[in-house]
């Protein structure tokens, strides 16, 4: 456990932030598949990133850990036979990603995880797959891992898939769409949620040489036999843990900038910057990244459909502020590492804030939060955005702290740089 003593806040602070995680295992990926070697800068190393990592080279791909960055030997979508199981921990990103991946592989591939993960549903993924004639099952019969996959050859073909619970499923058929026959056209039937992180998967694959044709979110065609090219490829920090330092800021009243996030990025978590702005906070957009200097809060009505990783963040921001903030269509979050929603209204309770989750939205009361210990429920998220709330009261107690390896390994010793020791 850790316990976030209040100290003396910096009037100014400037914080750095790890390389995309969201981008770190796309371009992961794509490198994988590419025609030669790709130099990845920039890229995150946390528990999940590494797992993909890990799994790439059980899948025959060489990678190379260089101090400055990271050397993946593409080999053009020729994958090895995979004897073991493949173990992905709770990496969500992973285990759709590979998924994927594994179809266009050789032999059974299984893919598994911790027991949460066993309870994360693959299904509508698996259905896309089915539709390509690709031959997948869930070992225990339950549309969730462990998985097998049966990899091959694939002609292609047309996809109706369900994104309903998670872009992901979209992202991994787009990734690997280049190395059929023919080609992949894909009409998305339900959501897409998360709509930016499409956006993301699309960026990596033309940043690479693949070219897609789109009609907003609703139907993607890819050419089949395509293939990525290598290059050397930089990873922009990340927007979603930019956010904690963002929310610092708002909580404590004072002003922090993240470095090297720029307002013209594709992450969607960016736009957390506006819904601060309308909470109470000034915004700096500057050209060496965006800062935010937090004021008085009032509580605010806003769709995180698209914001998901900070929905916990907003939160507990929202504990501070004065009224009722209401977040909407955030069901997806039931899904995640934890049951995010259940798990923020229990942890503010804790606190002495009232909240209440329906089947899509989640309400926030604000009012005088008490410091608390809090249960992580083995979430990264959860750990990162409650600590916020110890900045500015005493007596807020993190259970499980290194859980935040998961995505961000240096978060409480740059937490530090925000206040004076």
């Amino acid at each position: 456990m850790i316990e976030i003593k209040p100290q003396a806040i910096k009037d100014t602070a400037a914080v750095a932030v790890p390389g995309s995680k969201s981008y770190t295992h796309r371009i992961l990926i794509a490198a994988a598949l590419s025609d030669g070697v790709c130099r990845i800068e920039n890229s995150l190393r946390s528990e999940d990133t590494l797992l993909t990592l890990k799994a790439l080279r059980q899948m025959g791909v060489v990678i190379e850990e260089r101090r400055d960055c990271l050397l993946v030997h593409g080999n053009a979508g020729a994958l090895a036979a995979c004897s073991e199981p493949i173990y992905l921990g709770n990496s969500g990103t992973s285990m759709r990603l590979l998924t994927a991946l594994a179809a266009f592989g050789k032999g059974i591939y299984r893919l598994t995880g911790t027991p949460r993960m066993q309870q994360r549903p693959i299904q509508d993924l698996m259905d896309g797959l089915d539709q390509l004639n690709v031959k997948i099952q869930s070992v225990n019969a339950d549309g969730c891992p462990p998985i097998d996959v049966a990899g091959g050859r694939i002609s292609g073909g047309r996809v109706r898939l369900n994104c309903g619970k998670s872009s992901q499923y979209l992202s991994a058929l787009l990734l690997t769409a280049p190395y059929t026959v023919n080609g992949v056209e894909i009409s998305v039937t339900e959501g897409p949620v998360s709509k930016p992180y499409i956006d993301m998967t699309v960026a990596v694959m033309e940043r690479l040489g693949v070219a897609i044709e789109r009609d907003g979110y609703r139907r993607f065609s890819v050419k089949g036999g395509r293939i990525y090219r290598a290059g050397t490829y930089g990873v922009e920090p990340d927007a979603s843990q930019a956010g904690y330092f963002w929310a610092a800021a708002a909580i404590t009243g004072a002003a922090v900038k993240v470095k090297g996030i720029l307002k013209d990025s594709r992450q969607g978590d960016v736009r957390f910057t506006r819904l601060l702005k309308e909470m109470g906070c000034k915004i700096m957009e500057e050209a060496d990244g965006i800062g935010v200097c937090g004021g008085p809060l009032t509580a605010v009505q806003t769709d995180m459909a698209d914001m998901p990783d900070l929905v916990p963040t907003l939160a507990v921001v929202a504990a501070f502020a004065k009224g009722t903030t209401v977040i909407r269509n955030v069901a997806h979050l039931k899904v995640k590492e934890s049951d995010r929603l259940a798990a923020v209204v229990a942890e503010l309770a804790k606190m002495g804030i009232s909240a209440k989750a329906t089947d899509n939205d989640l309400m926030i009361t604000g009012g005088s939060p008490r410091g608390a210990t809090i249960e992580t429920y083995d979430d990264h998220r959860i750990a990162m955005s409650f600590a916020l709330a110890g900045l500015k009261i005493p007596g807020m107690i993190i259970l499980n702290e290194t859980c935040v390896e998961k995505s961000f390994p240096e978060f409480w010793q740059v937490l530090e740089q925000v206040y004076w020791k």
